[in-house]
């Protein structure tokens, strides 16, 4: 039987190899998925152009995931850097890879990316319009526009965000000047730019039936953006957020009704005791649809250590629904991540990702940390160390360090708990002082 999209199939009762390997991999069972996708609570981005694609389900009752961001840029335009980096991404098991290139040679770092990456791809291609056809913004037209959406649709990317929420009602409120920080979403600014400076609605909100078509040919998946963020706490849970999500749940109907494949992107900045409000009201509001959350960012004042600050609200938000976390590095404000900063973000958002789905139950979750659990009171240092989620830098702190007892650390040394528990309750002396 034909299809066009996995929601397509899943609502024709098909099972398709992507939902065979996604429910292999989830532990679940490949009928219990397709009844997700069909109903929406979970996509699986396939692009039918990337052909090397290692699918991967994002949703409900799903394994947390997290995003990779690089991409080239007028300041850094290094194409083998950046390739570089998407290898480091991959050894490190990002899920996902965001090309946020916006200068040069876009499209064939774009077709590199995919043709390496088994990673499901995402793009903006707001960021790209702009470089590609060498304008500015307002000059833009909108067939323009979607002559890129439809070129990176060509590519095999498998997800785009789409600032298609912030239409001109929910505008005029950043006009209010109500907030500190206004826009700070890149393709949120963008849209807004361009429908100021021409008078016009969204291309993207007025003719959404159009970007429809596009994804629905190459099965592409939808990441509805968040252009109205917020950039600061201040600004969390405010009149424009809230009106773009619920513009953003409507949209979402309107996807559904093409059978194109939805997850929505949320904040941004936010206070601890306001995520798991925002995670009810989005999962509310958008109909139960995967959310996408880049943090949240719960303090701005550590720069330097955003990394930190995101993967704490990042496991707060999973925990109470979030099904995609964006990573943050610890070069976040402040300028393009290096390969040590990617690093850095990949494993704080890993560990945020995997908190998050011990908290909320999912299948085998635990098994992980038991087998390290086990490993550590039988002091099997070999074992503690390939089950780290990063090996390389506990056992570069070991070997710099070493004990006078292999069973022990330089901590503690002989006084070491688990040592002395190990051996009193095998019947053996304890000697602290010789």
């Amino acid at each position: 039987m034909h299809y066009t999209t996995q929601m397509d199939a899943a609502r024709k009762g098909i099972v398709t190899d992507p939902m065979r390997i996604v429910a292999r991999k989830e532990k679940m069972d490949a009928e219990a998925l397709r009844e997700s996708i069909a109903a929406g609570k979970v996509i699986i981005p396939a692009n039918k152009n990337h052909t090397n694609l290692d699918p991967e389900g994002v949703g409900q009752g799903l394994r947390t995931k997290i995003n990779v961001n690089l991409g080239i840029s007028k300041d850094c335009c290094n194409v083998d850097l950046e390739m570089d980096k998407v290898r480091l991404a991959l050894d490190l098991k990002a899920e996902a890879i965001m090309d946020l290139s916006c200068y040069g040679k876009t499209r064939e770092f774009r077709r590199k990316l995919v043709a390496l990456s088994p990673a499901m791809i995402g793009t903006v291609p707001i960021y790209d319009a702009v470089g590609f056809y060498e304008k500015n913004i307002k000059d833009l037209t909108v067939d323009e526009i979607f002559e890129v959406v439809e070129r990176h649709c060509e590519d095999g990317v498998d997800f785009l965000t789409i600032h298609a929420g912030l239409n001109r009602q929910t505008a005029e409120k950043i006009n209010s000047r109500n907030r500190i920080t206004n826009i700070v979403s890149r393709g949120g600014s963008l849209m807004f730019t361009w429908m100021q400076m021409n008078d016009r609605e969204n291309p993207f909100y007025e003719y959404f039936d159009r970007l429809l078509e596009i994804c629905q040919h190459f099965g592409v998946s939808l990441s509805l953006g968040d252009g109205c963020r917020p950039g600061c706490l201040n600004d969390a849970t405010d009149a424009c957020q809230v009106e773009e999500l619920i513009t953003l749940g409507e949209l979402t109907l309107r996807a559904w009704e093409k059978n194109v494949q939805v997850m929505i992107e949320g904040p941004g900045h936010m206070a601890m005791g306001e995520i798991k409000g925002n995670m009810m009201m989005e999962k509310r509001l958008c109909h139960g649809a995967p959310f996408y959350v880049l943090g949240p960012v719960v303090t701005d004042v550590a720069p330097g250590y955003d990394h930190i600050t995101s993967a704490i609200g990042g496991a707060i938000a999973a925990a109470n629904g979030a099904d995609f976390l964006c990573y943050v590095t610890p070069a976040e404000h402040l300028r393009l991540p290096d390969r040590d900063d990617m690093k850095e973000g990949i494993i704080a958002t890993r560990i945020a990702a995997h908190a998050a789905d011990i908290a909320k139950g999912i299948p085998g979750a635990r098994d992980w940390d038991n087998a390290m659990s086990r490993a550590r009171a039988a002091l099997d240092w070999e074992t503690m160390l390939d089950l780290a989620m990063d090996p390389e830098k506990p056992r570069r702190y070991r070997e710099s360090s070493t004990p006078e007892h292999e069973d022990s650390c330089t901590m503690c040394g002989k006084m070491c708990a688990v040592r002395n528990m190990n051996r009193v309750l095998s019947g053996k002396d304890i000697q602290l002082n010789d």
